[in-house]
């Protein structure tokens, strides 16, 4: 299990906290995911790859711009 922080573009306020956490969160593999509002970023703790987190944070209506 790793813990990786990501850079993501667009988040602005509670709900979008809450739609990258439950879309990154339903991911198979994931354990946890911590979203840093303030600084654009979030820490995905478990086995998710890389694209998959992309997709998830694209599906919930952000970009995931690359490793922070």
């Amino acid at each position: 299990m790793s813990t990786v922080t990501y850079a993501v573009e667009g988040m602005t306020c509670n709900h979008c906290v809450a739609a990258v956490t439950r879309e990154v969160g339903g991911l198979t593999g994931v354990e946890n995911v911590a979203v840093d509002l303030p600084a654009g970023r979030i820490v995905v703790t478990g086995d998710a790859a890389e694209a998959d987190v992309a997709g998830a944070v694209a599906e919930a209506g952000y970009t995931l711009t690359g490793r922070a």
